[in-house]
C-alpha cells in the first residue's frame, strides 16, 4: 500500500500523541500515586453500622446556629434518621445548612435531593457526606438513585423545611 508523505507524518503524529497520553496517565497513576478525590473518605465496618458512632444514634442534631447534622443510615429499601414514627423524616428550619452524613449497611444505594446539589453514592461501610443550605420552606424528597433491589422505587425519605 502506498502512503503519501503527509499521511505518514499525521499517522506518526497521532501515534506519538497516543503514546504521550498513555505515558502521562501511567506516570500520574502509578509513580505519583494519583487517586480519585477522597476528601471525606472514612470507612467503618458495614456489619457493625448500628454499633458505630454516630450511626448508632441516627437523627438530626443542631451543631451551630443555623447548622444541623443529619446522620442517616441507608438499608434495604429505606433510610433511617432516628427511631419511632418519624424515623424517615428530617425536619430543619428554613435558612439552615444541613450536613448529611450517610452510610449503608447492606448494598450500594444513592442519596439524591432533587433541586439541590446533594447527590452521591452510599456504599456499605463508607461514610459519605454532603452539605446544603435550605432557604425555601417546603417538603423535599430524598431518593435512592442507584438500583438496590426489587423494591428500589419505594426507597425514599422526606426532608421538611419549616
Amino acid at each position: 500500500m502506498h502512503m503519501q508523505r503527509l499521511e505518514k507524518i499525521w499517522l506518526a503524529f497521532g501515534v506519538a500523541m497516543l503514546a504521550v497520553f498513555l505515558l502521562v496517565i501511567g506516570v500520574s497513576a502509578f509513580a505519583l500515586g494519583a487517586q480519585p478525590p477522597s476528601e471525606h473518605h472514612h470507612m467503618i465496618d458495614p456489619t457493625k453500622v448500628n454499633e458505630t458512632a454516630p450511626f448508632d444514634q441516627p437523627g438530626v442534631r443542631q451543631v451551630a446556629k443555623d447548622e444541623y447534622e443529619a446522620v442517616i443510615v441507608a438499608w434495604t429499601f429505606a433510610y433511617t434518621a432516628g427511631t419511632g414514627e418519624d424515623a424517615n423524616v428530617v425536619r430543619v428550619p428554613a435558612g439552615s445548612t444541613v450536613h448529611f452524613t450517610v452510610t449503608s449497611q447492606d448494598v450500594v444505594h444513592g442519596f439524591e435531593i432533587p433541586g439541590t446539589n446533594v447527590n452521591f453514592m452510599v456504599e456499605p461501610g463508607q461514610v459519605s457526606q454532603a452539605s446544603h443550605k435550605f432557604t425555601k420552606k417546603g417538603e423535599y424528597l430524598i431518593l435512592c438513585n442507584e438500583y438496590c433491589g426489587a423494591a428500589h422505587e419505594l426507597m425514599m425519605m422526606k426532608l421538611i423545611v419549616t
